[in-house]
C-alpha cells in the first residue's frame, strides 16, 4: 500500500483543519482497500463478526448521508444498504455486491458532504435535531464526530486488512 495521504497543516485554520483530518481519515479507508479483489473486500473479519472492508465503506457511505443530508440539511433520502428488516443491511454482503458500486456511492455521498457543509459555518445549527435530546448539532460538532467514525472504522480496517494479506501500515 502506497500513501499519499497529507495530514493537515499544524497551524491550520480551525475549519480548514477539521476538513483536513475527514479528508484524511476518508484516504486512510479507501487506502485500506486498495489493490483488493471484491471477493477480498466482502471477506468478513472473524465469526461471528460480519465485519468487511466493503462494508465498512458502505456503513461509511451511509453515515455520510445521514449526518451531512438528514441531520445537517434536513433532507430525508432514505437508507442506501438498510432497512427496517435489515438495520445492519450494509454488511450483509453478496456475491453480487461489487467494489466498484460501494466505492462510487461513498463518493457520492462525500461529495454531497461537501456541498452541504459548504453552506454552513462551524457555529451554524442543523436542521435536523438529536433523537435524543432534540438538540440541533453544530456543524463543528458534525465534523469532529465523523472524524471520530472514521479514525474508529479505520482501527477495524487495519485489522482486517491485516487478516486478508499481511499488510499493516498506517
Amino acid at each position: 500500500m502506497t500513501n499519499d495521504r497529507r495530514e493537515p497543516a499544524q497551524n491550520a485554520a480551525e475549519r480548514t483543519m477539521l476538513e483536513g483530518w475527514l479528508d484524511y481519515h476518508r484516504e486512510t479507508l479507501a487506502l485500506k482497500c486498495a489493490g483488493l479483489t471484491d471477493a477480498q473486500l466482502r471477506t468478513a473479519s472473524v465469526a461471528p463478526s460480519e465485519l468487511s472492508l466493503m462494508g465498512l465503506v458502505r456503513h461509511l457511505a451511509e453515515v455520510e448521508r445521514s449526518w451531512f443530508r438528514k441531520v445537517l440539511v434536513g433532507e430525508d433520502p432514505g437508507p442506501i444498504y438498510y432497512t427496517e428488516e435489515d438495520p445492519d443491511g450494509e454488511f450483509h454482503l453478496t456475491e453480487a455486491d461489487t467494489w466498484q458500486e460501494a466505492y462510487t456511492t461513498w463518493q457520492e455521498e462525500i461529495e454531497a458532504a461537501r456541498r452541504h457543509a459548504a453552506g454552513f459555518t462551524l457555529d451554524d445549527l442543523s436542521r435536523g435535531v438529536s433523537r435524543l435530546s432534540q438538540e440541533p448539532f453544530s456543524l463543528r460538532w458534525i465534523y469532529t464526530h465523523m472524524i471520530e467514525e472514521y479514525a474508529r472504522h479505520n482501527g477495524h480496517a487495519d485489522l482486517i486488512r491485516e487478516r486478508i494479506d499481511g499488510a499493516t501500515g498506517e
